[in-house]
């Protein structure tokens, strides 16, 4: 079983507490600023092989939420985002093994030139310092985004959903875990402690200036209220309506794989694949509805679409937008 919840009670122990994150995210992304890049892959090993060394704790936890969710009624392809199995805590550990063997971006150098005088200038990639990340019931972004911010230098203060709140500790547990061995600071990824929203608002108003930038991932409701609300710069996305394009050119083998795995490999998350485009010069459209039906997709199409393949069904207006 998940240890219990920490409970935050009142706006003041609300305030104090981020208050305390804030600062000691500022104080771990500089250290993380002049880590060497073993010392970081180091903490992303050590990272990987704790989550997979945790995995029952993990699941526990998991099990936790999800059941907390089914009793509020939510739906499937909510369930199936917050759900984690043995085969996803791996795919955890994978991605995990995957952005430490990215090249590390700080110290990089982007452009560089030399001016008249001589004097030679260059654009070179530093870390941002602390970066607030606000997401849904995801809890595998609680180990991408913490991860992804380390590799490039940056600290992270987390805010994943509440109804993944256990999950997102144990994956936590897992990464700090991760962060010891190789003697970098704890604070260099921090999970926001409480439920209540009024800690998203601290985090939105930059936490006493210790907070560089906010990243939203989630649906249009979060990004609209960060961008509305914050007070500090944001990076934001819109929504997922993800299009897959096959030109007359294209293998049909290859587009097959392409646009199966696009929408089918997991249909609730946000990078699924809303909209087919075929070429109208192209001969693929009809074996590709063929196998989207047959893998158990709803297709609906235009009069084009509708006319090969008569278990099509017709698009409206408001289906080209939504998500």
């Amino acid at each position: 079983m998940s240890a219990p919840l920490k409970s935050i009670e009142g706006s003041s122990d609300i305030a104090a507490a981020m208050g305390e994150i804030g600062r000691r995210a500022r104080a771990a992304a500089r250290a993380l600023a002049l880590a060497p890049v073993d010392q970081k892959n180091r903490a992303l090993g050590a990272m990987a092989a704790a989550v997979r060394g945790q995995a029952s704790l993990i699941l526990a936890a998991n099990a936790e939420d999800v059941a907390e969710a089914r009793a509020a009624g939510v739906t499937g392809a909510f369930l199936d985002r917050l759900a984690l199995d043995p085969a996803r805590i791996d795919a955890i550990a994978a991605g995990i093994e995957a952005v430490r063997g990215l090249k590390d971006p700080v110290g990089t150098v982007m452009e560089s030139w030399t001016r008249p005088n001589g004097m030679r200038i260059e654009r070179v990639r530093v870390p941002l310092g602390v970066i607030g990340i606000i997401y849904e019931s995801r809890p595998n972004v609680t180990a991408d985004a913490g991860v992804l911010s380390l590799k490039s230098g940056n600290a992270a203060i987390l805010r994943g959903g509440s109804d993944s709140m256990r999950s997102s500790r144990a994956v936590l547990t897992a990464l700090a875990e991760g962060l010891r061995a190789a003697n970098l600071p704890e604070a260099a990824i921090q999970l926001v402690p409480t439920r209540d929203r009024a800690a998203v608002g601290l985090m939105l108003s930059g936490l006493d200036g210790n907070v560089d930038v906010i990243v939203p991932r989630g649906g249009k409701s979060l990004v609209a209220r960060v961008q509305a609300e914050a007070r500090v710069p944001v990076f934001a996305h819109l929504e997922g309506v993800c299009h897959v394009y096959v030109d007359k050119a294209a293998s049909l083998d290859m587009a097959k794989t392409i646009v199966l795995n696009a929408k089918m490999r997991r249909t609730g998350v946000c990078g699924a694949a809303e909209t087919l485009l075929v070429d109208r010069a192209s001969s693929q459209l009809r074996p590709l509805i063929e196998m989207l039906i047959a893998a158990g997709c709803e297709v609906r199409g235009d009069k084009a679409t509708l006319a090969v393949d008569n278990r099509v069904k017709p698009v409206t207006e408001e289906d080209w937008g939504t998500e």
